[in-house]
């Protein structure tokens, strides 16, 4: 199997990520080698995603640049496009197989099964419905020094009128608590300062649970247990981050203070079309609850626009606010119609052109806000806890336990090295300061 090598390409979200990496690693214990996607290979793994009819375009995209590179190699594909739409994927000449969102520790055995048969036969489809499913286990055990995402949770049950995402993962579905604490654990041990807790819904971990027992719970319990040096969230649903979760998190010495809010927009009436379980009201009330338990605290969110009937008031209202919520940064998308979807068959769908209008400005405006939120960081003076991950020359980048990106000159090898740095100065959406 050593002669064998393989290579895997993630589209999509964090949940992606953490299953390519396990995927990889049991690819790995099987006995093939792991090289870049860019490479010549026996095998590759594309990990699909459905989010946008551009991530469709782009899981299409990578599929043939791998038959490209090797007309013969394996090529197996999973996730969320997958899963949704196995028959497209298997019309594509010269997949060997298609699995979706669940079982997907399956292909590890498969692909090497044939590698060892040295054939290509017609397409094999692994897909299945994804009711009644339970967790699927899988642990990383070769994490990075800086930073390694542990997932805790998959599915969703929102039901949001432009989400595919539903369809793609199923039900909520937890990982047992005793398992999350091992991983997070035994990452620890191998030297990763920092795990971020992550999932489809983050913030629904433990709904499928027959005892009472949420997200605020399983970080109180690592914390108790001083599990690790870090911890950060995944996405997080503004209505599952109230009074109840802060009351089970706000003395804890591991969170990280730092909360990415799936947001969507800052409009109601656009809220209420794509059937969010929140407001704009309640939005902000719990972001000033967390403020109040943890000061400083920073949030980051993803916004949309161009939903279907969204009007420029709209438009304005969501301008409005992320000014209001101060946050750090946003992720800013356009609306992507997606079949099978209810806001797929809506009215009053917005032209393509005004999408990149709203777009661009948005864009704009909260790059203002942020280098507004980075300066009054920089006039505190404040300390920032950094865990340094990259060097060009002699600047190290980082993240702050903020979510910060901060700067610092060094010749030491700071790579994963948790260091406090003092803010100076704001240049290019980041900090740049001095180590202390």
């Amino acid at each position: 199997m050593r002669s064998f090598k393989f290579a895997t390409y993630t589209l999509g979200c964090k949940v992606s990520q953490y299953e390519s990496v396990v995927l990889a690693e049991e690819l790995i214990r099987l006995g093939l080698t792991e090289v870049d996607f860019s490479e010549p290979a026996d095998a590759y793994v594309i990990n699909t995603c459905t989010v946008t009819a551009e991530s469709d375009a782009k899981s299409r995209k990578y599929i043939r640049r791998a038959l490209r590179q090797n007309p013969d190699a394996i090529v197996a594909v999973m996730g969320c496009y997958s899963q949704r739409s196995p028959h497209q994927v298997a019309a594509i000449k010269g997949v060997s197989i298609v699995a979706g969102t669940a079982d997907k520790m399956k292909l590890a055995p498969m692909i090497v099964e044939m590698l060892s048969a040295r054939e290509k036969n017609a397409p094999i489809i692994i897909t299945k419905s994804l009711e009644g499913e339970k967790f699927e286990p899988m642990t990383i055990t070769r994490p990075e020094r800086t930073r390694a995402y542990v997932k805790i949770e998959d599915g969703c049950e929102c039901r949001c009128t432009y989400c595919a995402i539903a369809d793609a993962r199923g039900p909520v579905r937890s990982k047992p608590v005793a398992d999350v604490i091992s991983e997070v654990e035994g990452l620890y041990k191998s030297g990763t300062k920092e795990i971020v807790l992550t999932g489809i819904e983050t913030g629904s971990y433990g709904a499928d649970f027959t005892e009472k027992y949420d997200l605020g719970d399983l970080i109180a319990e690592l914390d108790r247990r001083r599990s690790c040096e870090r911890i950060r969230l995944g996405s997080l649903a503004p209505e599952l981050i109230g009074e109840k979760f802060i009351s089970k998190v706000k003395n804890t010495k591991i969170l990280a203070p730092h909360f990415h809010l799936s947001m969507q927009s800052g409009s109601d009436s656009v809220l209420r079309g794509m059937k969010r379980r929140y407001n704009t009201e309640m939005a902000l009330r719990n972001i000033n609850i967390i403020r109040e338990a943890f000061p400083g605290a920073t949030f980051t969110t993803d916004l949309m626009v161009g939903f279907p009937g969204e009007t420029d008031e709209d438009f304005l209202e969501t301008v409005e606010f992320v000014k209001k919520a101060r946050f750090l940064d946003c992720h800013v998308f356009a609306y992507s119609r997606r079949v099978g979807t209810p806001a797929a068959e809506y009215d009053r769908q917005i032209p393509e052109d005004k999408k990149r209008e709203r777009s661009e400005i948005l864009i704009k405006e909260k790059n203002k806000v942020r280098d507004s939120v980075l300066l009054e960081i920089c006039d505190r003076g404040e300390p920032l806890s950094c865990i340094f991950e990259t060097v060009k020359g002699r600047v190290w980048t980082s993240h702050s336990d903020t979510f910060v990106s901060v700067k610092a000159e060094s010749d030491c090898d700071l790579s994963g090295r948790l260091v406090l740095v003092k803010p100076i100065r704001v240049e290019g959406g980041s900090i740049y300061g001095e180590i202390i």
